[in-house]
């Protein structure tokens, strides 16, 4: 376990081994809560609230539908996580709140709120609950993916300089494309948006009361880079209305990651059960923040954040233009380095989306009898095949491609399946496909001259010994795993202590706080040569259906679309 205490020194924990920062990860369901041990990285308390709202991809509360692929959520959730899950944090520590000299957060991104000039979310007003576009859009809403194709295709024919940043294509998720998305949708709750917030901002701005932009959203979701956003021309010529978005809406000063952004408030003091003015942290997002926590933080070393999306970012010192990346910016994770990021936008959400469809009562039967849960049945079952036994192929879209393809109306696909096909058949040949799409996104990065060394992974999906080796088998790459179950949430309470100044910067902060084992799987050759070949057909079906040769998911989409209309 690499945890490196020898190394801290007393002016790095300014003397005292006695004080804890708190970090608070804000996923897709729930948020966590951890108080961590400055000196060390000692977790010694956690806490989780699940979102009583969770997400609304159906309907809103009040009952209005919501039409496919919308995802919503409701801002005082997220308030409500500070309510419980902190306070809860603290008391199974056993620390006191007035040792605790800070606190740091992360969120999911991008997911954005559009708020008054005060940071109230438009859905908590009056006359306004029953309209979808008041909502937080949550990082997995794809229902601007038609704005996002203009977005892209003005911005490739005027050649506007930020696109390559972005290997060519910006997706749905971002900034712009909910926006634009909200405006020619909903004009009157657009124009009655005063700021339009990263979530991992708006969370900030009620702990400490002040807002803050923090550069990671922006430069990753934003489209900021080299200190300015799309031009206005730019935006007019997407839509007249739409070209004071980013002066009206959008610019604010932006901060860097693990500065200070505020002392606490009395209001948020009294949530947390934490001292008044204590340090809160400028905000960030769950993938970056969790790179140093798994002490990745020298270039080559990519850290794959696997939940129910996955998340790929990584440090070099290599400038590249790698195609369907998330962003790359200077600065984005660590100082002084290129920061990346790239993704897929389903991998546990497609696990757990089969063992509620795919998993028949006679299976549920026999997991309950062996004391196992749906996910370990199928493994164990699964584990005992062959590379290729089951004779299946799958395309890991089923809430559409992220990297490298940065296309949402994209499916999932499964072929070879006969009358004899298992369900254990199909959940490893899903297993095997979100292995197949992160090995597309290395080889997207090493093709334009950014090597990827190594591979460490985080998130809950570390639990499944078998996923782990499939992910070194079909990458032929080393798999370290990062050493707490609480990455982000740790990340974020490294930055916290970073900005209460118990850290000259973020490395230093690594070498004392951050956890990984390296090398915990390796390739197998065998398997790995296996994979190889299915490998290739995994790339022929992904070209096929992803770059235009069949048409099919997109006309599928609209099919859809008319008929839920």
């Amino acid at each position: 376990m690499a945890n490196a205490t020898d190394e801290t020194t007393a002016n790095e924990t300014g003397g005292d081994p006695d004080v804890y920062v708190v970090g608070v990860d804000y996923g897709t369901l729930s948020g966590r809560a951890v108080v961590v041990r400055v000196r060390d990285g000692a977790e010694l308390g956690t806490a989780e609230h699940a979102y009583r709202h969770a997400v609304l991809d159906r309907e809103l509360p009040d009952g209005t539908r919501l039409p496919p692929d919308w995802a919503l959520q409701v801002p005082s959730d997220y308030i409500d996580v500070l309510r419980t899950a902190v306070p809860e944090a603290v008391a199974r520590a056993g620390v006191r709140p007035e040792q605790i000299i800070g606190i740091g957060t992360d969120f999911t991104a991008c997911t954005m709120v559009p708020v008054l000039a005060d940071g109230t979310p438009l859905c908590d007003l009056p006359g306004l609950t029953d309209r979808p576009h008041a909502y937080v859009k949550l990082w997995r809403h794809h229902a601007a993916q038609g704005q996002a194709d203009r977005i892209n295709a003005l911005a490739a024919e005027r050649k506007e300089p930020w696109l390559q940043r972005y290997g060519g294509k910006i997706s749905s998720e971002w900034e712009f494309a909910k926006a634009l998305q909200l405006l020619e949708e909903d004009p009157e709750v657009y124009h009655r948006t005063q700021r339009w917030v990263e979530a991992a901002d708006w969370i900030v701005w009620r702990l400490c009361g002040t807002y803050v932009r923090n550069a990671c959203t922006a430069g990753y979701k934003g489209q900021y880079q080299g200190g300015a956003y799309p031009s206005r021309e730019y935006l007019a010529a997407l839509n007249p209305d739409f070209a004071d978005f980013v002066t009206d809406k959008l610019e604010h000063p932006i901060a860097q990651l693990g500065e200070r952004a505020g002392g606490l408030t009395a209001e948020a003091a009294a949530w947390t059960g934490l001292p008044e003015g204590i340090t809160v942290c400028v905000g960030n997002v769950d993938a970056h923040v969790t790179a140093p926590a798994a002490g990745a933080v020298e270039p080559g070393q990519m850290v794959a954040i696997m939940g129910t999306s996955t998340c790929h970012v990584m440090s070099s010192d290599q400038q590249g233009e790698v195609p369907g990346m998330c962003g790359v910016v200077d600065g984005g994770i660590l100082p002084g380095l290129w920061g990346y990021e790239a993704g897929q936008s389903g991998v546990g959400d497609i696990f757990g989306w089969f063992t509620r469809t795919g998993f028949p009562a006679e299976y549920a039967e026999r997991a309950a009898a062996a004391g196992q849960n749906a996910h370990e049945y199928l493994t164990a079952l699964a584990a005992g095949q062959k590379v290729g036994e089951h004779g299946l192929i799958a395309l890991d879209w089923h809430s559409g491609n992220r990297s490298v393809l940065v296309d949402h109306d994209l499916s999932g696909v499964l072929v070879g399946q006969t009358l004899s096909t298992r369900p254990e058949d199909v959940y490893r040949a899903l297993l095997e496909a979100t292995a197949f799409g992160t090995r597309t996104i290395i080889e997207a990065f090493e093709t334009a001259g950014v090597p990827v060394d190594e591979l460490i992974i985080a998130g809950g999906l570390t639990k499944n010994a078998l996923l782990m080796q499939i992910y070194a088998d079909v990458t032929r790459r080393p798999l370290g795993v990062i050493g707490s179950s609480q990455g982000p949430a740790l990340g974020a309470a490294m930055h916290a202590a970073v900005a209460a100044g118990a850290y000259p910067d973020i490395r230093a902060a690594a070498r004392s706080m951050g956890k990984a084992s390296r090398g915990v799987y390796q390739p197998d050759p065998e398997r790995a040569a296996a994979y190889d070949r299915l490998y290739a057909e995994y790339r022929t079906l992904h070209d096929y259906f992803g770059r235009g040769a069949n048409e099919v998911m997109h006309r599928l989409r609209r099919i859809r679309a008319e008929a839920s209309a």
